[in-house]
């Protein structure tokens, strides 16, 4: 981050999640804004020879080029590591991207991947075919298993990923152990908190090395804008940085603008997810057409004690399996009314998504069924809008 990314409203370090995510800003200029503009340029100008080879030397901070670094990017990140607990960080143009960046900024080939089995569609082929082109090799282990991890490892282990809790099974990963064991390693953990966003979970504190972000999702929290971001520790973004400077995933400004002012609302935003989701998640267990329902902050949920030791809400994702299969998951699909049929999640609207023809549709059979993912699962992104409203769209989409 450049000097452009301290907080410059003046905001005690101690301050609350909520204060923080609405006070960090970036410098107020001379038009002394009360909200921050936006600094829609491609670069900057130097105040004279010296100013510009010290920049691209590194010997002082500043922004040249809005590949590298952008007031706006520069304010968003700078939220994100306060939020997080991160030392330093990469604004991304999406989710994959960031994803992308930190596992390719720290492996070459003969280097070795171990990964949770439960990840994110496009995250799964990242590893298992864009990865090998370039001879890096993964395993998956079985979060279930905590042996398996370390039969897994091997000397030319170079990083550990997760997803806690895992799209869209909400599997949960006990973050303290394996952030324990990978600092006995000396290998960087890597979690993707999407899900939980820093208000639930904060995987820096219990052992993790970096966290991803799909800000597309909770981040904006209103469909609007793509957006990825990677915080951590100093040392493993340093590298994030350079792969990113010269490979080019920047995040625009106008998107950075945006996310940074959407980040205001989070806290609010996420309570209402988790109330109404928890609220679903009650009413469908036990219905007659449901299998089984899966949400972290559920008795019944496997990990429901883990859940509560690692989170302080279950998240805004509900997953219904539903009797009868892919005829059934269609039937429900088509007869929603209120929640949208689509594949992001996040939103301040509801939306429901089969993720076993959609987001994950690329794994084989096999591969979906050792992550539970089946035909008749559904993946809910439980929104904003009145539960009530929400759960009668349900109930009538799966009537008879």
């Amino acid at each position: 981050m450049s000097d452009t990314s301290s907080s410059g409203s003046g905001s005690p370090a101690a301050a609350h999640f909520e204060t923080l995510a609405i006070r960090a800003q970036a410098p107020v200029t001379p038009a002394r804004e009360h909200s921050v503009p936006l600094y829609l340029t491609s670069s900057f100008r130097f105040d004279d020879a010296e100013h510009a080879r010290a920049l691209f030397a590194e010997e002082m901070s500043g922004n040249i080029y809005s590949r590298y670094a952008n007031p706006n990017t520069d304010e968003f990140v700078n939220k994100v590591c306060l939020l997080e607990g991160g030392e330093d960080g990469v604004a991304t143009a999406s989710g994959m991207s960031a994803v992308f960046t930190a596992i390719a900024a720290h492996v070459a080939s003969g280097d070795h991947v171990l990964s949770a089995r439960a990840i994110f569609g496009s995250t799964h082929q990242l590893v298992t075919r864009v990865l090998p082109k370039w001879g890096v090799t993964s395993d998956y282990a079985d979060i279930a298993d905590p042996a398996s991890w370390e039969r897994l490892l091997r000397p030319t282990t170079k990083l550990i990923y997760v997803e806690t809790p895992s799209n869209p099974g909400l599997e949960l990963v006990d973050l303290a152990w394996l952030g324990s064991l990978a600092r006995a390693r000396g290998i960087p953990l890597v979690v993707d908190n999407c899900f939980a966003t820093p208000y639930l979970q904060r995987p820096l504190t219990h052992g993790a090395t970096a966290v991803i972000h799909s800000a597309t999702k909770y981040m904006d929290g209103q469909g609007r804008a793509l957006g990825g971001v990677i915080v951590g520790d100093r040392s493993f973004m340093a590298d994030c940085r350079f792969f990113a400077r010269h490979t080019g995933p920047a995040m625009s400004a106008f998107n950075a603008w945006m996310l940074s002012k959407s980040l205001e609302t989070l806290a609010v935003r996420m309570d209402r997810h988790c109330s109404n989701a928890l609220a679903v998640a009650r009413h469908f267990e036990g219905h007659p057409a449901v299998q089984a329902v899966r949400y972290p902050y559920l008795p019944s949920h496997p990990q429901h004690e883990l859940a509560r030791r690692q989170m302080t809400q279950g998240g805004g994702i509900v997953v219904l399996e539903l009797a009868g299969g892919l005829s059934r998951s269609g039937r429900f699909l088509d007869r929603l009314r209120l929640a949208s049929h689509s594949a992001n999640l996040g939103d301040t609207r509801t939306i429901v998504t089969h993720p076993a023809s959609t987001t994950h549709s690329k794994l084989t059979g096999a591969e979906r069924a050792a992550v539970a993912i089946t035909d008749g699962l559904i993946r809910i992104s439980v929104g904003l809008e009145h539960v009530g409203d929400i759960i009668d769209d349900l109930e009538q989409a799966l009537a008879d």
